[in-house]
């Protein structure tokens, strides 16, 4: 499959890769000269590969709130929530985004790769559930018709206000989003993004492509640069965001992995996978982890401790920011913050210290 901008991809000599099905780029000039444009300045992504969910109609909030972790009733017109979907025994479905783009409409964004899941478990469940009946709650996957670029980095801001100087983006709070016209097509803007930098998501139809041309012209004075898949994975990864299928997927519980904040057991409505995670004991936690050497552990990578194996690791890679070898793994419970692991790689094994999840955090002093 292709996006819509998959020919001005091309035309930048952007490097083509098959992700989950989608022809994507993985890279431009190069990841970590991509990665620092982002960390200091803009980068604009193509991420229309996300799969798009529309429901509405008088009942879709409380159809919602049975799907989803966290508590959507506390969203107010545009705002935005991180929820996820679990199965019946707690393990997680997907990690998306639920957008309240009108009273009683809602827009999810999901997974490149659990799209097709997604949208038949939430089918399947509007079949049963007799207040999401097809009368009262439209369902729709419109990820064909619209699309959806990702403008990261600290004069990203800058930039919008440039192209539609009558919208109040330094208001805008995280999470937020609102209604404008940039260059006449008409946008939703939400300040969010997966790299841990400020930025904005916008949401379009899919037809208006010159929309990625007249974004590069724009902000060519804040040296904007198109940006790629691998950036996007190393942003990610010291910002502490996880990648579902390397990180979490059915197997993993929301108290297993930093998400355990998502879980709302107190609100109102009951939703799917709540009784299990209330009597659910975690049998591993994911932690971060900085490699004591340039030697980069990649998923799957074995981690022991005092010569016996605990864990795995789940995403690994170089950090640009910092200059060093970072990554998440599971490991059991008891193992601390500090503590020295072993991370077998290629048949040998290399030192690395337990960390937080979260490297790289935007308010606090980093190398520029």
């Amino acid at each position: 499959m292709k996006t819509p901008f998959y020919e001005k991809h091309k035309s930048l000599h952007g490097k083509m890769v098959d992700f989950h099905g989608w022809f994507m780029p993985l890279q431009y000039s190069g990841i970590i000269n991509e990665h620092v444009r982002v960390r200091t300045r803009v980068g604009l992504f193509d991420v229309s590969h996300m799969g798009r969910f529309r429901i509405e109609g008088p009942n879709s909030l409380e159809f919602l709130q049975k799907l989803m972790t966290n508590d959507i009733a506390k969203l107010q017109e545009n705002q935005a929530s991180y929820s996820l979907m679990c199965h019946d025994t707690g393990g997680i479905l997907d990690d998306l985004i639920v957008y309240r783009i009108g009273g009683e409409t809602f827009l999810l964004v999901v997974n490149a790769s659990n799209r097709e899941k997604d949208f038949e478990w939430i089918l399947e469940h509007a079949t049963k559930d007799k207040t999401a009946s097809a009368a009262s709650t439209k369902i729709e996957d419109i990820t064909d018709r619209t699309a959806l670029l990702a403008l990261q980095g600290p004069l990203a801001q800058n930039i919008l206000q440039k192209i539609a100087p009558d919208n109040s983006f330094d208001q805008l709070k995280p999470f937020n989003l609102t209604n404008a016209d940039l260059f006449s097509v008409k946008c939703i803007i939400s300040r969010t993004g997966y790299t841990g930098e400020d930025g904005f998501e916008l949401f379009f139809n899919s037809s208006e492509i010159q929309l990625w041309d007249k974004l590069l012209q724009e902000g060519s004075d804040s040296e904007i640069a198109p940006a790629g898949l691998g950036a996007r994975d190393s942003l990610r990864l010291e910002a502490g965001l996880l990648l579902y299928g390397n990180d979490m997927d059915k197997q993993t519980t929301p108290l297993e992995v930093p998400l355990g904040w998502t879980v709302k057991f107190d609100k109102k409505e009951d939703f799917i996978g709540k009784r299990a995670l209330q009597s659910n004991v975690a049998r591993k936690k994911l932690v971060g982890f900085e490699m004591l050497s340039k030697r980069i552990a990649r998923a799957g990578n074995e981690v022991f401790l005092a010569g016996k194996k605990i864990g795995s690791v789940t995403s690994g890679g170089f950090s640009p920011t910092y200059n060093k070898s970072i990554g998440f793994c599971f490991v059991p419970p008891k193992v601390q913050f500090e503590q020295m692991v072993d991370i077998n790689i290629t048949s040998a094994s290399y030192p690395a210290k337990i960390t937080g999840t979260r490297f790289y955090k935007r308010d606090k002093q980093v190398p520029r």
